[in-house]
């Protein structure tokens, strides 16, 4: 086995680390070499606020894959989430002097590099250029405008914000633990490529993934990324409301919530009573479960209300963006008894729980496809589909010497349409390609931090 056929996703939670190894076997299923976890305890919602902690828990998470899989584990793909992720629609456009040529892959970069150039908030960095639709001259709603003729070049993009120093402390506890960054995306984007299907794109879908200190939100519609947020509350606001109104302990709390929690409160008797052990030699305390799934309700509903805000600030209620495959539903969040009732009465919406089953190979654990693994697998699969372009650029490029680094927020594939640029001659003097032009710019990001 060869170390670039295979791929690490690097989950960096507020509740957990997991680390993920796997490889696309000859059914292009993903099949799973090793797992690592860990608690995390230097993460708050999303964002690192003890870098020691958090560089030691990302240690034992990848030692742990390492042991289980045999491997020896060099560069991770890493999620990027956090409450001060933020995202805008952004419309651009180039004038192309070559018009007698067809449009080709060089003038979409050209109009990408031209967003990533946008002035943002002191302190905040693009992370992800999304084109979205294409127009060329006066022909409005192209998916695909390469290998077309035209002298105006616009499009719609979907631009994701993140802050700068957030952004190096994830890369900085990563090179800390030792280990190469192989590349960053926004986490509901990976949850996304997990548990999502052509078709829910198609149709029109909102991803909700519930996580422990953060809820993301992801929406396709025809097949393209309309919205995405990030809702700075999660599982660990039930569990310390939960603490706090029983007045036990965090860890009693939350296992409270995973065993006997439920977000419907009328499921429960007045007279159904949970007895929690007390504190060294202490009385135990009984709690009701009634009470508890009162307080759970509360806190649930007010995720899924800043969920339904989100869809409506997508526009769900125009005819046209209309999501028709509903609402999916993953992460630790989305395995709360009674949850997806719930939430189909708040949204009005169809739910389904999503599970990581369609892309993992047949045999594998089930816990693997457990929706609290989904961001680990979609930076799997990311990681794998990333590996695979840069293999067929170099080729194409004919290059001997890969970038190490390929950040996965610029992945593009790429055409045949570049078939006469490319035939140039070897002896001349080679310019950067598109993947080392973004490399230096993370590297130099993250060299910062040093």
């Amino acid at each position: 086995m060869e170390y670039q056929d295979i791929a690490i996703g690097l989950d960096v939670g507020t509740t957990k680390i997991v680390a993920i190894v796997g490889r696309r076997n000859e059914y292009n299923k993903i099949e799973i070499l090793g797992i690592g976890r860990s608690k995390s305890i230097g993460v708050h919602r999303g964002v690192v606020n003890n870098i020691t902690q958090t560089i030691e828990a990302i240690r034992e998470a990848v030692s742990e894959a390492e042991h289980s899989s045999g491997l020896k584990i060099k560069e991770v793909v890493v999620g990027i989430a956090g409450q001060h992720i933020r995202s805008l629609q952004h419309n651009d456009y180039i004038t192309r002097l070559d018009f007698e040529n067809v449009i080709n892959q060089k003038d979409i970069q050209k109009l990408i590099d031209q967003v990533h150039k946008l002035v943002m908030l002191p302190g905040e960095e693009i992370i992800h250029v999304l084109p979205q639709e294409y127009k060329v001259d006066s022909q409005a709603e192209i998916v695909e405008p390469i290998g077309m003729y035209g002298s105006r070049l616009e499009a719609n993009f979907h631009v994701v914000v993140g802050q700068i120093s957030s952004i190096r402390n994830i890369g900085r506890c990563v090179k800390a633990a030792g280990l190469n960054l192989a590349g960053m995306t926004l986490e509901p984007l990976a949850s996304a490529e997990a548990v999502l299907n052509m078709e829910e794109r198609e149709a029109g879908v909102a991803l909700v993934d519930i996580g422990g200190g953060t809820t993301d939100v992801a929406i396709f519609k025809d097949n393209i990324i309309r919205h995405t947020a990030v809702i700075p509350f999660g599982g660990n606001v039930i569990t310390e409301n939960i603490k706090t109104d029983c007045l036990i302990i965090e860890r009693q709390a939350e296992l409270l919530k995973i065993k006997f929690g439920s977000a419907w409160p009328g499921e429960n008797k007045e007279t159904e009573i949970v007895c929690i052990p007390g504190l060294r030699g202490r009385d135990p305390k009984e709690i009701s479960l009634k009470r508890l799934s009162q307080i759970i309700h509360t806190r649930v509903c007010e995720i899924l209300e800043q969920v339904n805000i989100e869809i409506k600030n997508y526009g769900n209620e125009e005819q046209k963006k209309r999501l028709i495959a509903g609402l999916v539903m993953t992460g630790g969040g989305s395995q709360l008894k009674h949850i997806r009732p719930l939430t189909e009465y708040i949204t009005g919406m169809d739910v389904r729980v999503g599970y990581s089953n369609e892309h993992i190979a047949g045999g594998e654990n089930g816990m693997i496809s457990n929706p609290e693994y989904a961001t680990s697998i979609g930076l799997i699969i990311n990681g794998l589909e990333d590996k695979k372009n840069c293999k067929e650029m170099v080729s194409r490029y004919d290059e001997e010497n890969p970038s190490e680094f390929f950040p996965i927020s610029h992945r593009r594939d790429y055409n045949n349409n570049d078939k006469d640029s490319l035939k140039k001659k070897k002896n001349k003097k080679k310019s950067k390609s598109f993947l080392e032009i973004w490399a230096d710019k993370f590297r130099q990001i993250l060299n910062d931090t040093e």
